[in-house]
């Protein structure tokens, strides 16, 4: 099934067929205790941005063909890897706030609360008529005097994140799920003319390349990291007011620089539309919901007239399309809404042992961005790259569940034995981090990062020399 699952990926980047006889998968579904074929679509979207990867390398001069392997235990690690890091032996603080999770309705449905950042888990407990500090008990008792679809109908009204847990039956009905199957998967679209750029004399399939990443948990900085491992130049901008994902972006810190711009603030936007337009920018990565940055002058039309032979990668929740386009969302949130939730607990709402959702869409987008540059390389134009975790989560469910006796009795996480030995270990300014290493193989090319991670903000919003 991965070679498959590939070879749709790349038809739709529009790369060749051909590219997946380079490609070696080994190992099998199940890998851990779930009915979804996370590894087999883990693996083919990790190898298929390898593929887009060995692709620009052979555009270059001195490029030439090269061997992939990936590996599908390897891969379900990967879909779970901040989870996996160590800092000075530690292991990374839970971002899941105590009060965020599944709770029972009035009526018997059940709602997925998000609170993990400090704004969200406001709105909740103002919807719930509850005070700051209040316990899950508290909040749980709150959530049985409301009427489900009508509590996460209110919890969004106010700017919050919540789901109905629905069947994936439901699911099916409601018009936001019609709206995303009409979408593809992965969308690559021509949004300017500009020369073409071919690449030049490099070592790594993406030396030179300059990303920008306003992206945060946990998709848009997984593509952004899968860029640096390539060997582009990424600097990924946030803001002092903004939550943070805490440890989590240590992980996806790999490879990059991090500075600050807050653009409320009209020298920092100038600062950023500096950087995309003085600064060449290749790749600019965001995740804010459809919209938002346009608003700020950062949309595909300025970004394309500021840069003309731009990339811009767009992640959302829900799609540019449907009633709930503008609705904020997660991982979690869209495995309850969808119906990946039930399907997963057998009846009762629990998720996922790993963020398939958030990690296949991160090196989606990868790939997309990749690809976008091979057709900037050869016939020049401006190009635009979108992806949602909810056409993921469609694409994920459309390959079929494995039978429960499949997994009876298999554990949900990997050996600890074996994390270790996927993994690698960097000094950075956080203390030594122990994390996984990338986990697709290449010949000629083999991935990996230059830069420790570093804390937000940690960099001047500039520009390194191109390598």
């Amino acid at each position: 099934m991965p070679h498959a699952a590939l070879v749709e990926l790349l038809s739709l980047a529009g790369l060749s067929d051909a590219a997946s006889a380079d490609v070696a998968f080994t190992g099998a579904d199940p890998v851990v205790g779930t009915r979804f074929r996370i590894g087999a679509t883990g693996a083919a979207a990790i190898a298929a941005a390898a593929v887009a990867a060995a692709e620009l390398w052979a555009l270059r001069p001195s490029g030439k063909r090269q061997q992939i392997a990936v590996d599908l235990r390897t891969a379900v690690a990967a879909l779970r890897s901040s989870r996996l890091i160590l800092i000075d032996g530690a292991p990374p603080r839970d971002i899941f706030d105590p009060v965020s999770g599944f709770h029972t309705a009035r009526d018997g449905s059940w709602v997925m609360l998000h609170c993990n950042f400090p704004h969200h888990r406001a709105v909740a407990l103002q919807v719930l008529g509850l005070a700051e500090g209040a316990t899950r008990e508290a909040v749980a008792a709150a959530v049985a005097r409301w009427e489900g679809l009508a509590l996460e109908d209110a919890i969004h009204g106010a700017g919050g994140c919540a789901a109905l847990v629905r069947s994936a039956e439901d699911w099916q009905r409601h018009p936001q799920s019609a709206a995303i199957a009409t979408l593809p998967l992965l969308q690559i679209e021509r949004i300017g003319d500009a020369p073409a750029e071919p690449f030049a004399a490099g070592d790594r399939p993406l030396s030179g390349i300059r990303v920008l990443d306003l992206t945060r948990v946990l998709a848009g900085p997984t593509g952004a990291r899968a860029l640096a491992e390539h060997g582009a130049d990424v600097l990924k901008i946030s803001a002092p007011h903004l939550p943070s994902a805490r440890d989590m972006d240590i992980d996806t810190g790999l490879g990059k620089l991090a500075a600050f711009l807050d653009l409320r603030q009209a020298q920092d936007a100038a600062r950023l539309r500096a950087l995309v337009a003085e600064g060449r920018c290749d790749v600019f990565v965001q995740g804010y919901r459809p919209g938002t940055l346009a608003r700020r002058g950062f949309g595909a039309e300025e970004l394309a007239a500021l840069r003309p032979g731009i990339v811009l990668v767009e992640l959302s929740a829900w799609s540019r399309r449907g009633p709930w386009a503008a609705r904020r969302g997660f991982d979690t949130i869209v495995q309850s809404a969808s119906g990946m939730a039930l399907i997963e607990g057998g009846g009762k709402p629990r998720l996922m042992p790993v963020s398939a959702l958030d990690y296949i869409s991160g090196y989606l987008l990868a790939l997309g961005a990749m690809a976008a540059l091979g057709r900037r390389a050869r016939e020049g134009g401006s190009w635009r790259v979108t992806v949602s975790l909810a056409r993921t989560g469609q694409w994920l469910s459309d390959k079929g569940l494995l039978d429960a006796a499949a997994i009876a009795g298999l554990p949900r996480e990997l050996p600890e034995a074996e994390i270790m030995r996927l993994s690698q270990e960097t000094p950075s300014p956080m203390g030594l981090i122990r994390h996984l290493a990338p986990a697709a193989q290449m010949s000629a090319t083999p991935p990996h990062w230059v830069r420790p991670p570093v804390p937000l903000g940690h960099d001047a919003p500039v520009w390194p020399e191109r390598s």
